[in-house]
């Protein structure tokens, strides 16, 4: 699949994960569960988890320890494909 078309469904999927003060440990087997149920998942990260962290880093961090690919960031958006 091209990044166009995987591009226009990030856009048009709902946030199914989010990232909070918890931070990104707190999300790592649910986002890795949904993974496997889906290709794109998209993940959002709150102020309280970005700290002084970017959205990027914290995006990065978290594709790694799901063995996923981060398609793209957005704002405080994460796209995660695997």
């Amino acid at each position: 699949m091209c990044a166009q078309e995987l591009r226009k469904r990030a856009h048009d999927l709902d946030v199914t994960v989010w990232v909070g003060k918890a931070g990104v440990e707190s999300v790592v087997d649910e986002l890795a569960g949904q993974l496997d149920d889906r290709d794109l998942v998209k993940v959002k990260f709150l102020r309280a988890a970005r700290g002084g962290t970017s959205t990027e880093e914290l995006a990065e961090e978290l594709a790694e320890r799901v063995d996923a690919d981060l398609f793209e960031t957005r704002g405080h958006t994460a796209v995660m494909l695997r």
